[in-house]
Protein backbone atom coordinates (compact mmCIF):
# COMPACT_ATOMS: atom_id res chain seq x y z
CA UNK A 1 0.00 0.00 0.00
CA UNK A 2 1.43 3.15 -1.16
CA UNK A 3 1.44 6.35 1.97
CA UNK A 4 -1.68 8.07 2.75
CA UNK A 5 -2.52 11.07 0.34
CA UNK A 6 -1.62 14.17 2.57
CA UNK A 7 -4.93 16.17 3.62
CA UNK A 8 -5.48 19.45 4.66
CA UNK A 9 -9.26 19.37 6.39
CA UNK A 10 -9.97 15.82 6.12
CA UNK A 11 -8.22 12.64 8.07
CA UNK A 12 -8.12 9.45 6.55
CA UNK A 13 -7.48 6.40 8.39
CA UNK A 14 -7.45 2.63 7.25
CA UNK A 15 -8.31 -0.99 8.83
CA UNK A 16 -8.05 -3.45 6.94
CA UNK A 17 -9.61 -2.85 3.40
CA UNK A 18 -11.87 -0.15 4.81
CA UNK A 19 -10.64 3.79 4.75
CA UNK A 20 -12.58 5.87 6.74
CA UNK A 21 -12.50 9.93 5.55
CA UNK A 22 -13.34 12.31 7.83
CA UNK A 23 -14.13 15.85 7.19
CA UNK A 24 -12.30 18.06 9.84
CA UNK A 25 -14.16 21.54 8.75
CA UNK A 26 -16.72 21.85 11.30
CA UNK A 27 -15.99 25.37 12.25
CA UNK A 28 -17.91 25.96 8.71
CA UNK A 29 -20.19 22.93 8.92
CA UNK A 30 -17.74 20.78 6.40
CA UNK A 31 -18.87 22.93 3.84
CA UNK A 32 -17.26 21.93 0.43
CA UNK A 33 -16.41 25.56 -1.44
CA UNK A 34 -13.57 28.01 0.24
CA UNK A 35 -12.01 24.45 2.01
CA UNK A 36 -9.55 22.53 0.99
CA UNK A 37 -12.34 19.38 1.10
CA UNK A 38 -13.17 20.24 -2.66
CA UNK A 39 -9.27 18.60 -2.70
CA UNK A 40 -9.16 16.09 -0.38
CA UNK A 41 -11.80 13.89 -1.39
CA UNK A 42 -10.87 13.41 -5.10
CA UNK A 43 -7.04 13.07 -3.77
CA UNK A 44 -8.79 10.40 -1.34
CA UNK A 45 -10.54 8.54 -3.63
CA UNK A 46 -7.77 8.71 -6.54
CA UNK A 47 -5.39 7.02 -3.88
CA UNK A 48 -8.44 4.42 -3.37
CA UNK A 49 -8.27 3.32 -6.29
CA UNK A 50 -4.68 3.15 -6.91
CA UNK A 51 -4.48 0.37 -3.85
CA UNK A 52 -5.93 -2.76 -4.45
CA UNK A 53 -5.71 -3.06 -0.71
CA UNK A 54 -8.48 -1.13 -0.43
CA UNK A 55 -11.78 -2.42 -0.53
CA UNK A 56 -14.56 0.05 0.75
CA UNK A 57 -14.40 4.17 1.78
CA UNK A 58 -16.43 5.50 3.79
CA UNK A 59 -17.31 9.62 4.14
CA UNK A 60 -18.00 11.26 7.42
CA UNK A 61 -18.11 14.58 9.06
CA UNK A 62 -16.85 15.50 12.40
CA UNK A 63 -19.05 17.52 14.53
CA UNK A 64 -22.51 18.84 13.73
CA UNK A 65 -22.76 18.44 9.96
CA UNK A 66 -22.02 16.19 7.62
CA UNK A 67 -21.56 18.76 4.92
CA UNK A 68 -23.31 22.49 4.10
CA UNK A 69 -22.30 22.47 0.74
CA UNK A 70 -21.17 25.64 -0.16
CA UNK A 71 -19.93 28.17 2.24
CA UNK A 72 -22.81 31.36 2.27
CA UNK A 73 -21.10 33.50 4.07
CA UNK A 74 -18.35 33.88 1.12
CA UNK A 75 -20.73 33.24 -1.50
CA UNK A 76 -20.91 36.43 -2.33
CA UNK A 77 -16.97 37.26 -2.75
CA UNK A 78 -16.67 34.52 -4.65
CA UNK A 79 -19.22 35.48 -7.27
CA UNK A 80 -17.46 38.49 -7.97
CA UNK A 81 -15.80 38.01 -11.43
CA UNK A 82 -16.89 37.62 -15.01
CA UNK A 83 -19.27 34.16 -16.00
CA UNK A 84 -16.42 32.86 -17.82
CA UNK A 85 -14.17 32.83 -14.80
CA UNK A 86 -16.75 31.76 -12.95
CA UNK A 87 -17.43 28.83 -14.75
CA UNK A 88 -14.00 27.69 -14.47
CA UNK A 89 -13.83 28.00 -11.34
CA UNK A 90 -16.74 25.34 -10.58
CA UNK A 91 -15.03 22.99 -13.19
CA UNK A 92 -11.55 23.15 -11.54
CA UNK A 93 -13.43 23.12 -7.90
CA UNK A 94 -16.26 21.41 -6.62
CA UNK A 95 -17.22 19.45 -9.55
CA UNK A 96 -14.22 17.61 -8.94
CA UNK A 97 -16.07 16.01 -6.64
CA UNK A 98 -18.71 14.30 -8.64
CA UNK A 99 -16.20 13.16 -11.40
CA UNK A 100 -13.74 11.72 -8.70
CA UNK A 101 -16.89 9.49 -6.91
CA UNK A 102 -18.60 8.74 -10.36
CA UNK A 103 -14.98 7.32 -11.84
CA UNK A 104 -14.22 5.41 -7.98
CA UNK A 105 -13.20 1.64 -8.71
CA UNK A 106 -14.43 1.01 -4.82
CA UNK A 107 -17.84 1.05 -2.89
CA UNK A 108 -18.37 4.44 -1.18
CA UNK A 109 -20.54 5.10 1.91
CA UNK A 110 -21.68 7.82 3.41
CA UNK A 111 -22.03 7.87 6.82
CA UNK A 112 -24.39 11.06 7.31
CA UNK A 113 -24.06 12.44 10.74
CA UNK A 114 -25.57 15.47 10.40
CA UNK A 115 -26.90 17.82 7.94
CA UNK A 116 -26.10 17.16 4.23
CA UNK A 117 -27.60 20.51 2.77
CA UNK A 118 -27.21 21.84 -1.22
CA UNK A 119 -23.88 20.41 -2.34
CA UNK A 120 -23.25 18.45 1.00
CA UNK A 121 -26.43 16.70 0.07
CA UNK A 122 -25.37 15.90 -3.62
CA UNK A 123 -22.27 14.67 -2.59
CA UNK A 124 -24.14 12.08 -0.41
CA UNK A 125 -26.23 11.12 -3.14
CA UNK A 126 -23.08 10.72 -5.09
CA UNK A 127 -22.10 8.00 -2.87
CA UNK A 128 -23.25 4.23 -3.39
CA UNK A 129 -25.07 3.71 -0.20
CA UNK A 130 -26.07 6.23 2.59
CA UNK A 131 -26.77 5.40 5.99
CA UNK A 132 -27.69 8.38 8.48
CA UNK A 133 -27.88 8.89 11.98
CA UNK A 134 -31.25 10.39 13.18
CA UNK A 135 -29.94 14.00 13.36
CA UNK A 136 -29.18 13.91 9.39
CA UNK A 137 -31.30 16.27 7.56
CA UNK A 138 -31.05 16.61 3.32
CA UNK A 139 -31.96 20.01 1.49
CA UNK A 140 -31.23 20.56 -2.50
CA UNK A 141 -31.57 23.86 -1.33
CA UNK A 142 -29.98 26.03 -4.13
CA UNK A 143 -33.52 27.65 -5.50
CA UNK A 144 -33.69 29.33 -2.21
CA UNK A 145 -30.81 31.33 -3.03
CA UNK A 146 -31.34 31.75 -6.41
CA UNK A 147 -28.92 29.47 -7.88
CA UNK A 148 -29.01 26.16 -9.19
CA UNK A 149 -26.99 22.86 -8.39
CA UNK A 150 -23.50 23.81 -10.13
CA UNK A 151 -21.97 20.34 -9.53
CA UNK A 152 -24.38 18.00 -11.31
CA UNK A 153 -26.24 17.34 -8.48
CA UNK A 154 -30.03 17.07 -10.11
CA UNK A 155 -27.73 14.49 -12.28
CA UNK A 156 -27.86 12.31 -9.52
CA UNK A 157 -30.87 12.81 -7.17
CA UNK A 158 -33.07 11.78 -11.12
CA UNK A 159 -31.28 8.37 -10.84
CA UNK A 160 -31.20 8.21 -6.95
CA UNK A 161 -35.38 9.17 -7.09
CA UNK A 162 -36.82 9.45 -10.15
CA UNK A 163 -37.74 12.83 -11.98
CA UNK A 164 -41.14 13.73 -9.82
CA UNK A 165 -39.66 13.77 -6.39
CA UNK A 166 -35.78 15.09 -7.74
CA UNK A 167 -38.18 17.88 -9.50
CA UNK A 168 -40.04 18.24 -5.63
CA UNK A 169 -37.56 18.71 -3.55
CA UNK A 170 -35.14 20.41 -6.29
CA UNK A 171 -38.16 23.42 -6.72
CA UNK A 172 -38.70 23.75 -3.26
CA UNK A 173 -35.91 23.62 -1.35
CA UNK A 174 -37.41 21.88 1.74
CA UNK A 175 -35.18 20.36 4.07
CA UNK A 176 -35.96 16.42 4.47
CA UNK A 177 -35.64 14.47 8.19
CA UNK A 178 -33.75 11.23 8.68
CA UNK A 179 -36.80 9.20 8.88
CA UNK A 180 -38.36 10.61 5.57
CA UNK A 181 -34.95 10.07 3.79
CA UNK A 182 -35.39 6.66 4.46
CA UNK A 183 -38.76 6.32 3.19
CA UNK A 184 -37.61 8.04 0.43
CA UNK A 185 -34.70 5.95 -0.63
CA UNK A 186 -32.25 8.46 0.40
CA UNK A 187 -31.26 6.67 2.93
CA UNK A 188 -31.03 3.00 3.30
CA UNK A 189 -31.30 3.16 7.55
CA UNK A 190 -31.40 5.15 10.22
CA UNK A 191 -29.37 4.73 13.25
CA UNK A 192 -28.84 6.21 17.00
CA UNK A 193 -25.62 9.06 16.11
CA UNK A 194 -23.68 6.55 18.40
CA UNK A 195 -24.24 3.64 16.23
CA UNK A 196 -23.60 5.43 12.64
CA UNK A 197 -19.92 4.76 12.13
CA UNK A 198 -20.13 1.22 13.89
CA UNK A 199 -22.49 0.20 11.36
CA UNK A 200 -20.95 2.16 8.26
CA UNK A 201 -18.12 0.03 9.69
CA UNK A 202 -19.99 -3.18 10.05
CA UNK A 203 -21.44 -2.56 6.43
CA UNK A 204 -18.18 -2.45 4.96
CA UNK A 205 -16.46 -4.88 6.84
CA UNK A 206 -18.73 -7.13 5.18
CA UNK A 207 -18.11 -5.76 1.34
CA UNK A 208 -14.60 -5.82 2.14
CA UNK A 209 -14.80 -9.51 2.79
CA UNK A 210 -15.64 -10.39 -0.63
CA UNK A 211 -13.06 -11.16 -3.10
CA UNK A 212 -11.83 -7.24 -3.91
CA UNK A 213 -11.43 -7.58 -8.04
CA UNK A 214 -14.75 -8.90 -8.33
CA UNK A 215 -15.98 -5.95 -5.61
CA UNK A 216 -14.07 -3.49 -8.31
CA UNK A 217 -15.84 -4.82 -11.45
CA UNK A 218 -19.29 -4.89 -9.47
CA UNK A 219 -18.79 -1.53 -8.59
CA UNK A 220 -17.96 -0.30 -12.30
CA UNK A 221 -20.81 -2.52 -13.73
CA UNK A 222 -23.45 -0.45 -11.60
CA UNK A 223 -22.26 3.11 -12.76
CA UNK A 224 -22.03 1.65 -16.49
CA UNK A 225 -25.67 0.41 -16.15
CA UNK A 226 -26.85 4.17 -15.27
CA UNK A 227 -25.80 5.33 -19.14
CA UNK A 228 -24.91 2.33 -21.20
CA UNK A 229 -27.84 -0.14 -23.39
CA UNK A 230 -28.77 -3.32 -22.68
CA UNK A 231 -26.90 -4.81 -25.80
CA UNK A 232 -23.63 -2.80 -24.66
CA UNK A 233 -23.45 -3.25 -21.23
CA UNK A 234 -23.62 -7.31 -21.66
CA UNK A 235 -20.77 -6.77 -23.97
CA UNK A 236 -19.41 -5.24 -20.97
CA UNK A 237 -20.32 -7.89 -18.68
CA UNK A 238 -19.10 -10.65 -20.49
CA UNK A 239 -15.61 -9.21 -20.87
CA UNK A 240 -15.61 -8.59 -17.20
CA UNK A 241 -16.92 -11.80 -16.25
CA UNK A 242 -14.26 -13.66 -18.25
CA UNK A 243 -11.31 -11.39 -16.27
CA UNK A 244 -13.14 -13.00 -12.73
CA UNK A 245 -13.43 -16.05 -14.13
CA UNK A 246 -9.73 -16.00 -14.21
CA UNK A 247 -8.49 -15.26 -10.96
CA UNK A 248 -7.22 -17.14 -8.17
CA UNK A 249 -9.68 -15.63 -5.93
CA UNK A 250 -12.63 -16.96 -8.05
CA UNK A 251 -10.80 -20.16 -7.40
CA UNK A 252 -10.76 -19.64 -3.70
CA UNK A 253 -14.38 -18.70 -3.63
CA UNK A 254 -15.67 -22.25 -5.12
CA UNK A 255 -13.39 -23.56 -2.76
CA UNK A 256 -14.62 -21.97 -0.04
CA UNK A 257 -18.15 -22.26 -1.06
CA UNK A 258 -18.13 -26.02 -1.37
CA UNK A 259 -16.04 -27.02 2.04
CA UNK A 260 -18.34 -24.75 4.07
CA UNK A 261 -15.89 -21.94 4.88
CA UNK A 262 -14.86 -18.01 4.80
CA UNK A 263 -12.85 -17.53 2.14
CA UNK A 264 -9.48 -15.77 1.87
CA UNK A 265 -9.09 -13.60 -0.45
CA UNK A 266 -5.88 -12.18 -2.19
CA UNK A 267 -6.65 -9.75 -4.80
CA UNK A 268 -5.62 -11.67 -7.71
Amino acid sequence: MTALPTLKDAALEVDGGVAVLTFKRDDVRNALTSTDLVNDIPNTIAWANANPEISVLIMTGEGSAFSAGGNIKTMGERAKGPPFTLEQNYRSGVQRIPLALDRAEIPVIAAVNGPAIGAGFDMANMCDIRIGSTNAQFGETFANLGIIAGDGGGWFLIRLLGYQRAAELTFTGRIVKAEEAKELGILLEVTSPEQLLPRAKELAGKIAAKPPQAIRYARRLLRLAQRQGLEEHLDVCAAFQAICHKTEDHQEALAAFFEKRQGKFKGR
